[in-house]
């Protein structure tokens, strides 16, 4: 069977493939909730009317929920959003299958500099808590970011990056327990 980018977002959350009816119920939880009017707003970004339809409806829950993610950044499917919380993600940056990120998070560009430009984070990948990642790097696959840690420079695959400026520790279980319901 083939599954909706929504549907498998919402899969993060319970585990469970739901049905169109069952995704709306979820939808009293702010952070699916969100979820559902990005990926809408993706959805249509490039056609005239219900395109500029999604991005008003998309402005006014930026707004009223404090999530500052654009219909044009590159999300891949299984995007989790773990706490509702103030969030910025900078559209050009470029995010994986399987992420999750936590609340009070900063994914920015950087404008000066050996990393000047936007992060690309591969798959699997588990920001936490207020951590910032900026400039033109790249962040591997299975990688946890730690809650707090400033993040401007390049983390391979498999690893633990704390604190502020970051460490990185090798691991190859960096996300394991951490990255649920994995489609």
């Amino acid at each position: 069977m083939s599954y909706t980018v929504i549907q498998k977002d919402f899969y993060r959350e319970s585990g469970k493939w739901l049905s169109s009816f069952e995704i709306w119920k979820k939808c009293i939880n702010p952070n699916l909730h969100f979820i559902y009017i990005l990926r809408k707003a993706q959805k249509y970004n490039k056609k005239p009317v219900s395109g500029i339809f999604w991005k008003f409806v998309l402005r006014h829950y930026q707004i009223k929920y404090g999530y500052q993610i654009y219909p044009d950044t590159e999300i891949g499917e299984g995007f989790y959003l773990g706490h509702w919380g103030s969030l910025v993600i900078n559209p050009k940056a470029k995010i994986g299958k399987n992420c999750n990120i936590a609340q009070g998070v900063t994914i920015g560009q950087q404008n000066r500099g050996k990393f000047q430009g936007f992060p690309t984070i591969g798959d699997e990948v588990w920001i936490g808590p207020n951590a910032v990642i900026v400039g033109g790097i790249t962040i591997g696959s299975n990688v946890l970011i730690a809650p707090n840690s400033y993040v401007n420079f390049d983390v391979p695959a498999n690893s633990v990056v704390v604190g502020n400026p970051g460490k990185i520790y090798p691991t190859e279980s960096a996300t394991e327990g951490y990255i649920n319901n994995k489609i």
